[in-house]
C-alpha cells in the first residue's frame, strides 16, 4: 500500500511539472490567445512534447497508484500539482500574491487528511454498459470544446478546461474499474482501455487549446477541479472507495480544502494576471 502513496506523489509532481513544459511550448510557437490552427506550430517545439511526455509519466505513475487507493484520494492528491504548477512558474519569473501560496499550504492540509482517512483497497469492476458510456464520454468532451473553441477570454479557457477535466475525470474513473484478464491480449477489446486512450488525448489537445487562452495555474486549478470533484464522487458512490471508520469528518474537511485551495490559487493567480499587461509576456513567465 504504501508503493501506492508513492506512486501517487510521483504522479501530482509530474502532472504540475508536464503543465508549465507544454504552456512553454505553446508560448515560444507564438500560439497564445490565437487560433486553434495555431497549435499546428507545436510539432516543431520539443519543449511541449516532453510536457506530455511527463504527464504521460505522471499518468502511469498515477494509474498504478489507483491500483491500491481510491480516487478521492489519487485525484486530490493530483489536484495539488497546481502547488508544483504555481513553484515552477514562481522560479521562472511568475509572482503569486501571499495569499496564493498560503492557499497552497491549505491543500496541503487537506491532502494530509485525506491521507489518513482513505482506505486503500481495490475497486469493483463496472457492468459492459457503464464501460463503453465511459467511452462515449469523448463525445460531450467534444462538443464542449469545439463550443468553446471560437470563444475568448476566461469563459472560453474555463470551458475548454472543464472539458479536459471531463475528460481525465473518466480516464481516472476507467483506470481505477479496469480488472486486467488472465489472457493480457484481451485488454485490446476491453472498453475501458480504450476510455481510458481516446478521453486522455482528447483531453491533453482539449488542454492545450485552454493553456493557450489562459494561463497554466489558472487553467490547470479548473481542469483538476473538475476531475478530482468528479471521480471523486463516482468512485465512493459506484466504485466501492472507503473512508476509514471513524474518519469521516476529516475526510471531508480535507477534501474540501483540496479543492478549495485549487480554486483559491487559481483566483490570486487571476489576479495577478490582471495587474500585468494584457497578452503574452515577452519575458518572465505568466501564473
Amino acid at each position: 500500500m504504501a508503493l501506492g502513496y508513492v506512486f501517487a506523489v510521483l504522479a501530482a509532481a509530474a502532472s504540475g511539472g508536464g503543465s508549465i513544459l507544454q504552456s512553454l511550448g505553446i508560448r515560444r510557437v507564438g500560439a497564445y490567445g490565437g487560433a486553434s490552427l495555431d497549435l499546428v506550430r507545436l510539432r516543431h517545439q520539443y519543449v511541449y512534447f516532453l510536457g506530455l511526455g511527463v504527464d504521460l509519466v505522471g499518468f502511469v505513475c498515477a494509474a498504478a497508484a489507483l491500483h491500491w487507493l481510491p480516487l478521492f484520494l489519487v485525484q486530490s492528491l493530483l489536484a495539488f500539482s497546481i502547488g508544483v504548477t504555481a513553484t515552477i512558474a514562481a522560479f521562472l519569473g511568475a509572482r503569486l500574491a501571499a495569499a496564493g501560496w498560503g492557499m497552497v499550504g491549505i491543500g496541503a492540509v487537506g491532502l494530509i487528511l485525506l491521507g489518513v482517512s482513505a482506505d486503500p483497497g481495490p475497486a469493483r469492476t463496472l457492468h459492459l454498459e457503464w464501460r463503453w458510456i465511459l467511452l462515449g464520454m469523448v463525445v460531450p468532451v467534444a462538443v464542449i470544446a469545439f463550443c468553446a473553441r471560437r470563444r475568448g477570454g476566461f469563459w472560453a479557457a474555463s470551458a475548454l478546461a472543464f472539458s479536459a477535466g471531463l475528460a481525465f475525470c473518466v480516464v481516472g474513473i476507467s483506470a481505477r474499474s479496469l480488472t486486467i484478464p488472465d489472457l493480457s491480449w484481451r485488454l485490446v477489446l476491453e472498453p475501458s482501455v480504450w476510455a481510458i486512450v481516446v478521453n486522455a488525448l482528447v483531453g491533453a489537445v482539449v488542454f492545450a487549446m485552454a493553456l493557450q487562452k489562459g494561463g497554466p495555474t489558472a487553467v490547470t486549478a479548473i481542469m483538476l477541479t473538475t476531475k478530482t470533484a468528479l471521480a471523486s464522487f463516482v468512485g465512493l458512490a459506484y466504485l466501492g472507495d472507503r473512508v476509514r471508520a471513524g474518519f469521516g469528518a476529516a475526510a471531508t474537511v480535507g477534501f474540501v480544502l483540496a479543492i478549495a485551495a485549487a480554486v483559491g490559487v487559481a483566483h490570486y493567480a487571476s489576479r495577478a494576471r490582471q495587474k500585468r499587461s494584457i497578452g503574452p509576456p515577452r519575458v518572465g513567465w505568466r501564473l
